[in-house]
């Protein structure tokens, strides 16, 4: 699977930790984020990302920030995007489940290096419910229009 990642300044490190992490598991990661700790524009990482995963360019997203709220408000500006923030896995689990989120989200300054792992492995080992869901979705979109 192709796995956006993105982040601001306060992620680097968990970037590299999670890139490092998706790789171990086969997934290709492109990363869209800032590599320096130079202070930086959160929602230009999210809007990159957002459209990479809409785009179609990877099937999926990561967005790391110091809280995972800015960058994850700048992914779902893009149409077609559906970005969570989550602090931990069921959560995570269930925004696959029953909100089929094309991006997850968390904060670097919130949840640990460990814990931010497990949101990536909940997210990404569930699979979306459909049904009811998909008539929510569907709803969701048509706001966009």
């Amino acid at each position: 699977m192709k796995i956006a990642i993105g982040n601001d300044h306060s992620a680097v490190e968990y970037k590299k930790e999670i890139t490092a992490f998706l790789e171990e598991k086969g997934h290709e990661v492109i990363n869209f984020g800032t590599d320096t700790n130079v202070s930086c524009n959160y929602a230009e990482y999210g809007q990159k990302v957002g459209e990479a995963v809409a785009s179609g360019q990877a099937d999926c997203g990561v967005l790391i920030c110091g809280t995972g709220i800015g960058i994850s408000l700048a992914a779902n500006k893009v149409k077609g995007i559906r970005a969570a923030v989550c602090s931990e896995p069921v959560s995570a689990r269930l925004t696959k489940e029953h909100n089929n989120a094309n991006i997850i989200a968390f904060g670097a300054r919130i949840v640990g290096i460990e814990m931010a792992k497990a949101i990536v492995t909940a997210w990404l080992d569930s699979e979306f419910q459909g049904g009811r869901h998909q008539d929510r979705i569907n709803y969701i979109h048509s706001i966009e229009k």
